[in-house]
Protein backbone atom coordinates (compact mmCIF):
# COMPACT_ATOMS: atom_id res chain seq x y z
CA UNK A 1 0.00 0.00 0.00
CA UNK A 2 1.54 3.09 -0.84
CA UNK A 3 0.83 6.55 1.06
CA UNK A 4 -1.16 7.98 -1.78
CA UNK A 5 -3.68 5.08 -1.98
CA UNK A 6 -4.56 5.35 1.59
CA UNK A 7 -5.30 9.67 1.85
CA UNK A 8 -8.64 10.86 1.49
CA UNK A 9 -9.93 12.45 -1.01
CA UNK A 10 -10.06 16.02 -0.88
CA UNK A 11 -13.44 17.76 -1.22
CA UNK A 12 -13.90 21.07 -3.09
CA UNK A 13 -13.97 23.90 -1.29
CA UNK A 14 -17.79 24.44 -2.67
CA UNK A 15 -19.28 21.37 -1.74
CA UNK A 16 -17.33 21.72 2.21
CA UNK A 17 -19.81 22.74 4.71
CA UNK A 18 -19.07 23.56 8.18
CA UNK A 19 -22.11 24.92 9.78
CA UNK A 20 -21.16 28.50 10.10
CA UNK A 21 -23.09 31.33 8.69
CA UNK A 22 -23.39 32.30 4.97
CA UNK A 23 -21.69 35.00 3.55
CA UNK A 24 -24.97 36.95 2.91
CA UNK A 25 -26.20 36.73 6.16
CA UNK A 26 -24.58 39.88 7.66
CA UNK A 27 -27.80 42.16 7.66
CA UNK A 28 -28.96 39.40 10.54
CA UNK A 29 -25.99 40.02 12.34
CA UNK A 30 -26.38 43.51 12.76
CA UNK A 31 -30.13 43.33 13.67
CA UNK A 32 -29.39 41.05 16.33
CA UNK A 33 -26.26 42.80 17.69
CA UNK A 34 -28.02 46.37 17.35
CA UNK A 35 -31.42 44.68 19.46
CA UNK A 36 -28.88 43.26 22.31
CA UNK A 37 -27.62 46.57 22.43
CA UNK A 38 -31.14 47.94 22.78
CA UNK A 39 -31.94 45.37 25.79
CA UNK A 40 -28.41 45.85 27.58
CA UNK A 41 -29.26 49.17 27.53
CA UNK A 42 -32.64 49.06 28.74
CA UNK A 43 -31.89 46.80 31.57
CA UNK A 44 -28.81 48.82 32.94
CA UNK A 45 -31.84 52.05 33.32
CA UNK A 46 -34.13 49.42 34.48
CA UNK A 47 -31.85 48.39 37.36
CA UNK A 48 -30.50 51.73 38.10
CA UNK A 49 -26.53 51.15 37.17
CA UNK A 50 -26.67 54.77 34.83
Amino acid sequence: MTADSSAPIAAPRDLVRTGGPKDDSTWLEHVLGWTLVVVVAMFVTQVGWL
